[in-house]
């Protein structure tokens, strides 16, 4: 069905999208219980050229989520619902190309990730350079990540994801920024769910980057 969809766009409007796809992940909408993300227009510069011709983009439609949202609505037209949903992605391509340096951000914020995720040195701040899709959280590709700002690292950590507010007891030993992977929410992200423990930024953290805490936290619901 998108794959016919995809047809009926006009050709102009689908220059430099590399690919129209649809992808089995559910995404769960961070703060909003019942809302989940049904696509995504993911950037993809081309090496070597800086240019906006050459930028390109793929657009995923996540059948996991049109699957979760038609299971909760009273009625669902999976037709006009995936139409609304490709060209709405599709004008976010068009948006990505006008402006072409944001991708420099998020493309270095997507490498300061893998450091993090492979032990190596990244600079703490690096997720703000994600995409933002609620107040205090950001997203780099799979990741979410859920920002405290804090004076002091506290005793039991409180977050809030998809409407849902959990608790969980934090290990001895941690200091701030402390970046801590959450394990044991309903409907996770399809990659890591992050809290960001951190002071607010003063002028000494222009001149030195801090050690940087990593642990897993297992949650539970608050009310339990």
């Amino acid at each position: 069905m998108v794959r016919r969809m995809a047809r009926e766009v006009p050709e102009e409007f689908r220059e430099g999208v590399a690919e129209i796809t649809v992808s089995p992940k559910v995404i769960p909408h961070p703060t909003r219980a019942e809302v989940f993300t049904l696509g995504e227009c993911i950037p993809l510069p081309a090496e070597g050229d800086p240019g906006t011709s050459a930028i390109q983009s793929r657009v995923v439609l996540y059948y996991g989520s049109f699957r979760a949202l038609a299971a909760i609505a009273g009625e669902f037209d999976w037709r006009a619902e995936a139409w609304e949903t490709l060209t709405h992605e599709l004008r976010h391509h068009l948006e990505w190309r006008a402006r072409a340096p944001d991708l420099e951000a998020f493309d270095w914020a997507a490498e300061q990730n893998f450091a993090r995720g492979d032990g190596e040195p990244f600079d703490p701040l690096f997720y703000l350079r994600g995409e933002p899709v609620a107040e205090g959280v950001y997203r780099i590709d799979d990741d979410f990540f859920l920002e405290q700002v804090v004076r002091r690292l506290p005793v039991r950590l409180g977050l809030q994801w998809h409407g849902r507010r959990y608790a969980g007891d934090l290990p001895a030993g941690l200091a701030l920024p402390a970046f801590l992977t959450i394990e044991g929410v309903a409907d996770p992200p399809p990659g890591e769910l992050i809290v960001v423990l951190r002071r607010r930024a003063g002028l000494l953290g222009l001149f030195r980057r801090p050690a940087v805490s990593q642990t897993v936290v297992e949650v539970r619901p608050a009310d339990a």
